[in-house]
């Protein structure tokens, strides 16, 4: 088990203000007056209530008519059905009868559902919740008969807002700047993955611009629970098919989401049912359904009886399944907190469903098989783990993947999916960090060198870094660092995790790239300083576990991969620590370590300059931690991979170093090492690989 990242948090267990709102809550309902607002907080933070808060007050106060909500899925819906906010304290409940709420309709009823939209808008019913895709067609069917006038007077919220796109070609995000250009509604857009796994934006810069927006980070989430104080992430490698992996990831007594692999994919089986059926096997036998539920019922070894709700067969069963799901993972009168709650499903099993937005709080582990090619997919299926719930101290996301065999055939699409692995864990990892902010200190500067302000933000102070030259440069280190640091994390390439490959070209040439391509017209002053301050978001903790590792500290930090602990494995996440020791507060405080702490014990700040920053790699330091899960055989092979995949070569000098390199083999009894010293068998070990390379690709071709 490679453990990729190991987070722990305070547990303030934040509590709700007069009108029952959480802190994230009331942060947007401060902001509930603007006529555009973008709410970027994770899954669990509460955004569906934040929409219900802010649409009353639009509805009641500020003379909107009517409120839409869309969402990516019928499973989403229910999230925004009928809830009691009147007996917390808020002035309004907010109702939806169940007519208007499209996604309890049957699946097969598309048409009705657009005949239904359409009515509501010439109706006097205050809210509808629909998917997308009945927004799309009901705006069109709207638009052809009335006009986008229609919409005028209206609070419309889209839920997943990352599934909207700058493209011209993505016709939610054409609609979306319809009714900016119309200027009469309100909206008010959400996600908890602001960005896409494509290389278009989510929104125009001058869209967002009109925006007022809210963030709130997974550090400010996690740190307020009461219960979950631990989240791990995990890679395994198993090897022929995925069940020969589940063994040392499936726990029966964890409740637990699974995503099998996407149809089509290297990992899946030939049949998804049957998939289903030998994931059951595992965890037991198989002694028949729950009639009201449809869950199947699984015995286990040790005698309990699992319920199992199936999500991949798509059957007319699935239909009672989901709403059975819908029904039992919401608790009593939809309230979440009955811990006898907790019984009515074990494990999920779901092939494209079960994640944006499917709250089931009792979820300990989420088990993706296979990798995904989306880092939006990713964090939104962590997301489905992050929940807090009585009695849940610690959360697992854990994804099963093939180890590459030593064929070279298969070590560069391993290569790939590695850089997969190394993309999500440093994505995640930034995710869930505090929010940083920078300056440049200069020698005579007597402030503190980090400080905290009281929302949580840590400010550093940095020798020699450039401060924003100009308001829109600061403005990008304000708003937009955190879309820059996930266009960073899904840019690693085999440049920047080489061995050979100095850090100024991760820090230096890749971030400058990253910024002059999404921002045009930048002078190279404003230019550095953003890199600069990117530099920092990404290193800092880098640099923090390296001078650990020099210092032989072995605290658990609060940001930690796994490398140091005996076996790979990691500190258990959320154990108990010795009052007083490390992992504590410098202050003698109780909670758990935090990023403050970890940066003062292990970084001399007052020596902390640019270069120093620029001198780590983020990229590669996640790629070492990565292949200590490989035999040395296999890392070679797939070291020897991303050789072949970066070197510049031709088939001719290949051919003329080949008598050369079957000489130097028989003299050493070794292969030539494309990082020796000396240049000619440095260029030798570049061409093997290269040849090695071009077999493969005629393998695979079925050339040879």
């Amino acid at each position: 088990m490679v453990e990729m990242l190991n987070v722990t948090y305070g547990q303030s267990g934040a509590s709700t203000n007069q009108l029952g709102q959480r802190p994230m809550q009331s942060r947007c309902y401060a902001a509930r007056s603007a006529q555009y607002i973008l709410l970027k907080a994770p899954p669990a933070a509460g955004k569906s209530r934040a929409l219900m808060y802010i649409a009353l007050d639009k509805m009641h106060h500020q003379g909107i008519e009517k409120t839409i909500i869309c969402v990516p899925e019928t499973t989403i819906g229910g999230s925004f059905r009928s809830t009691d906010l009147r007996s917390s304290g808020f002035e309004f409940d907010w109702v939806v009868e169940d007519r208007w709420n499209l996604c309890l309709v049957s699946e097969d009823a598309d048409d009705q559902k657009v005949k239904a939209f359409v009515a509501f808008l010439a109706s006097d019913a205050k809210v509808l919740v629909c998917t997308h895709a009945t927004f799309r067609f009901g705006f069109e069917a709207i638009e052809a008969s009335t006009g986008v006038g229609a919409f005028d007077a209206c609070f419309i919220g889209i839920d997943e807002f990352h599934h909207v796109s700058a493209s011209d070609n993505n016709r939610l995000g054409v609609i979306l700047r319809q009714l900016m250009m119309q200027d009469q509604s309100h909206i008010m857009a959400m996600t908890g993955s602001y960005f896409r796994g494509d290389a278009d934006p989510v929104l125009r810069l001058e869209d967002e611009a009109r925006f007022t927006t809210i963030t709130y980070s997974y550090y400010e989430q996690l740190e307020s629970y009461q219960f979950l104080k631990a989240l791990g992430i995990n890679y395994e490698f198993y090897k022929g098919n995925y069940l020969n992996g589940l063994s040392g990831v499936l726990d029966g007594s964890l409740k637990t989401i699974i995503h099998i692999p996407h149809r089509g994919s290297s990992e899946a089986l030939d049949d998804k049912l049957n998939e289903v059926g030998l994931i059951m096997d595992f965890l037991g036998k198989h002694v028949g359904e729950e009639t009201e539920t449809g869950f199947d019922l699984v015995r286990t070894p040790e005698g309990r009886t699992l319920k199992i709700a199936d999500l991949v067969n798509d059957g007319p069963a699935r239909d009672t399944v989901k709403a059975s799901l819908a029904r039992e993972i919401k608790g009593k009168d939809g309230k979440r907190d009955d811990v006898s709650d907790r019984a009515k499903v074990d494990v999920i099993i779901a092939l494209g469903m079960a994640k944006e937005g499917f709250d089931w709080i009792w979820c300990e582990h989420a088990l993706t098989i296979g990798y995904r090619s989306s880092l939006t997919e990713i964090v939104q299926i962590i997301g489905r783990a992050t929940r807090d719930a009585p009695g849940k101290s610690r959360a697992i996301f854990t994804n099963l993947v093939a180890e590459p065999g030593v064929e070279t055939s298969t070590v560069t699409d391993a290569v790939n999916d590695m850089l997969k692995a190394i993309s999500g864990s440093l994505l995640m990892e930034q995710v869930l960090a505090p929010n940083f902010k920078f300056y440049r200190r200069e020698d005579d500067d007597v402030r503190d060198n980090i400080s905290v302000d009281t929302g949580g933000v840590v400010t550093i102070g940095i020798k020699g870094l450039i401060e924003p030259p100009t308001e829109r440069a600061r403005e990008i280190c304000e708003e937009d660092m955190h879309d820059l640091i996930a266009t960073a994390c899904q840019t690693v390439d085999k440049r920047v995790i080489a061995d050979d490959t100095a850090p100024e070209v991760a820090s230096q040439l890749l971030l400058t790239g990253i910024i002059e391509k999404r921002y045009k017209n930048l002078n190279e002053e404003e230019t550095e300083s953003i890199r600069q301050h990117l530099a920092a978001h990404m290193n800092v903790l880098v640099l923090a576990r390296q001078e650990e590792k020099k210092l032989g500290k072995k605290a658990t930090t609060m940001l930690s991969p796994a490398e140091d602990a005996p076996g790979g494995t990691a500190q258990t996440a959320g154990q108990p620590r010795p009052r007083g020791g490390q992992g504590y507060n410098d202050d003698g405080g109780s909670s758990p370590n935090t990023l403050l702490a970890m940066v003062k014990k292990f970084i001399n700040v007052r020596d902390l300059d640019v270069e120093l920053i620029d001198s780590v790699n983020a990229f590669r330091e996640r790629f070492e931690v990565a292949s200590k899960s490989l035999d040395a055989v296999l890392l070679a092979h797939v070291q020897s991979a991303m050789v072949a995949m970066r070197i510049q070569m031709t088939e001719d000098e290949a051919k003329t170093l080949w008598p050369r390199i079957k000489a130097f083999r028989a003299a050493t009894g070794k292969e030539p090492n494309v990082h020796s010293p000396d240049a000619l068998e440095r260029r030798m070990g570049e061409a093997h690989a290269w040849l090695k390379s071009q077999k493969a690709k005629k393998l695979r071709d079925g050339t040879i």
